[in-house]
């Protein structure tokens, strides 16, 4: 079997007496494009610090590429890039130096993907980065991280500050070329809260809340799993207590909405047996199964 290329057990960190994890597991397996998804505050970003060294846990293991990122630091870094939610630069250097900068430390560096990025995002080489807008940095951060084709991408809010068309362009086109390129090996960490613009790359994702993992799933089962039920009645819709095992259930007028997760058909039967005018069912978005799994 392949190492993972995260592996997270039982993850512990405090700041003070507030607990930010709360015994956190986590797997990703190489090749994977996986989602974390969580609201402010649901420990995400700490998680990213821990993998990176940058805070270490109270208690519990953190392994990336198999090693621990305290004890194998250099050797964990070579092999990823990290483009945090803000973005800076020495305000000193230009464009063309901030990237000749970060090329330095990397023992590989893919000018031509440089190149076509800058065009692509319309960089201009020689702008100072201390005249940037926070879009422009965090699009310089992801030319300097994509660039050195590195095995793993970690990316905090990657698409924060840049305009819609960018946004979906950057993640149509720039991260799935970067996982195209070398299918099965390349793996996209991502912590965002726009899951609807990442949701054709997902493969795997895992819901935080409050320092917990509440829900973890590919991203096809959990479709196949969440689903709307909605029916029509000739008269008021009954008030649905029967309903229990439900994730949601609104009633509205004639109409009857239930989310449900596992056990549709079951539900589905019951519905029917209430003889309505008529009942749909739809598979959720990731983003409604984040909602329906945090609220």
């Amino acid at each position: 079997m392949s190492i993972p290329a995260i592996e997270v057990r039982q993850l512990v960190h405090r700041y003070g007496r507030a607990e930010a994890l709360h015994g956190l597991d986590l797997t990703v397996e190489p090749g994977q494009c996986y989602g974390f998804f969580g609201r402010n505050g649901a420990g995400k970003t700490t998680t990213i610090k821990c993998l990176l060294n940058l805070l270490r846990p109270h208690s519990g293991s953190v392994r990336v590429f198999g090693m621990d990122p305290r004890a194998s630091e250099a050797e964990v870094k070579t092999r990823l890039a990290y483009v945090p939610d803000f973005v800076a630069f020495y305000p000193w250097m230009s464009v063309r130096e901030a990237l000749d900068y970060q090329a330095s430390f990397r023992g590989h560096w893919n000018r031509d993907v440089e190149r076509s990025l800058l065009k692509q995002f319309q960089l201009d080489p020689a702008a100072p980065t201390s005249g940037l807008s926070k879009g422009q940095r965090t699009q310089l951060a992801l030319i300097g991280a994509i660039a050195a084709e590195p095995e793993m991408l970690v990316l905090d809010e990657p698409t924060s500050g840049l305009d819609p068309l960018v946004r979906r362009e950057f993640i149509q086109t720039v991260i799935g070329a970067y996982q195209d390129a070398a299918p099965g090996k390349r793996t996209v960490f991502v912590s965002t809260h726009l899951i609807t613009e990442f949701e054709g790359l997902i493969d795997r994702f895992t819901v935080l809340d409050q320092g917990k993992a509440v829900l973890t799933a590919d991203a096809d089962e959990a479709r196949s799993k969440f689903r709307r039920l909605r029916a029509r009645f000739e008269g008021d819709a009954p008030e649905g207590s029967e309903f229990k095992t439900a994730k949601s259930v609104k009633r509205d007028g004639r109409s009857l909405e239930l989310i449900v997760n596992g056990d549709g058909d079951e539900l589905m039967a019951k519905l029917r047996a209430m003889k309505p005018v008529e009942v749909t069912t739809e598979s959720l978005t990731l983003e409604e199964i984040f909602m329906a799994s945090v609220r």
